[in-house]
């Protein structure tokens, strides 16, 4: 049995997702109004899983995840608005250790909660497999003023190179905000690829998340929405609600936002995007990373990359805040190297400059 707290200021809300969850028959459920009692249950129910609301009266969602974090981590999937605010507060939540966070359906929750049944039954299993990240309030704090230094501090980005010398290809799920923002700002000033990093996450989320990282980054980072040249030393979020695929216009490399191919699960599809890059680069110049994720989204095509003579990075299962997507990579035989998150910039950044 998995024990599952569901917090949210919502009675209907609660007994959706509680009789959502019973349906499944091995869950055992506990229910919260608010974030007080959140902390509470927490401590006294000890639950696997907890799925928190972040707007609520009392105390919200984002201060009790910070004591949650701080007295007993548990696994967290936030439900949160398909708004910016609330994805940059789901953002927050993700650097206090959530392990994911589900977009909550608008309108009438009696009439559209089916449209997130399988999505949040999945991530609430994941989670109660995951890696716990948080470190509590006094963890946010610190890693918000080492952010504030980092962007004070941070050079004029040099560009070395050009587009067509080399690539990057980042595929992450499950996780991800959070070991991206471990990954890209220590890429230095004068990183010489573009880099293309597939997230699985909704369409109002991507641009405030490339936003965000931008801010931590020496490079430049943008949301790829439209057709761009690729330009080295710039770091390109695929689009959420869109797939991410390379073409090529007037001669030059160009990264395009397409409509979701429903013959892919997960999207921005980390598959598709590989295989757009198997035909338009030269494998040799290409190194392809698999980040933090369940499923198997983009393992084969990183896979023939590797076959090609490219290079490709798997997330170790020490770091892997959920070791499906790395996992399915290193089965196939498609990991050049398997290492921890901390050790990504640097070895990205030894072989962009050979």
């Amino acid at each position: 049995m998995i024990k599952l707290l569901i917090v949210d200021d919502s009675a209907l809300m609660r007994r959706q997702l509680t009789q959502l969850f019973l349906d499944e028959n091995d869950f055992e459920i506990r229910q919260a109004r608010n974030g007080i009692e959140a902390v509470a249950e927490n401590r006294e129910f000890e639950p696997d899983v907890v799925t928190l609301d972040i707007n609520m009266p009392e105390m919200d969602g984002i201060t009790a995840l910070s004591l949650i974090m701080a007295e007993r981590p548990v696994p967290v999937v936030m439900v949160s608005s398909l708004t910016e605010q609330g994805a940059l507060a789901t953002f927050e939540a993700l650097n206090l250790g959530a392990v994911d966070y589900v977009a909550k359906p608008g309108g009438t929750i009696s009439l559209s909660i089916d449209t997130i049944k399988d999505d949040l039954i999945g991530k609430v299993r994941t989670a109660a497999r995951a890696k716990i990240k948080g470190k509590g309030a006094k963890g946010l704090a610190q890693r918000l003023r080492e952010e504030r230094e980092k962007v004070a501090a941070r050079p004029v980005a040099v560009r070395r190179g050009v587009a067509g010398e080399g690539l990057v290809v980042i595929g992450v799920s499950t996780g991800g905000p959070r070991t991206l923002e471990d990954i890209l700002p220590q890429l230095p000033a004068d990183f010489p690829w573009p880099v293309l990093v597939a997230q699985h996450m909704p369409p109002s989320f991507t641009r405030p998340f490339a936003d965000r990282m931008n801010g931590l980054c020496v490079l430049n980072v943008v949301e790829a929405a439209q057709p761009m040249a690729l330009e080295p030393g710039t770091i390109y979020i695929g689009k959420g609600g869109a797939d991410m695929v390379l073409g090529r216009r007037n001669g030059k490399l160009t990264v395009l936002a397409k409509p979701e191919n429903k013959e892919f699960l997960w999207h921005p599809s980390v598959e598709l995007l590989g295989r757009s890059v198997l035909e338009h680069c030269d494998p040799a110049r290409v190194v392809a990373v698999m980040l933090t994720g369940m499923g198997y989204d983009g393992a084969d095509a990183f896979t023939e990359i590797k076959k090609r003579g490219g290079r490709t990075i798997a997330e170790s299962e020490e770091t892997a805040v959920v070791f499906g997507m790395p996992a399915e990579l290193i089965k196939r035989g498609g990991a050049s190297v398997v290492i921890p998150n901390e050790k990504v910039a640097a070895q990205l950044n030894t072989w962009a400059s050979r």
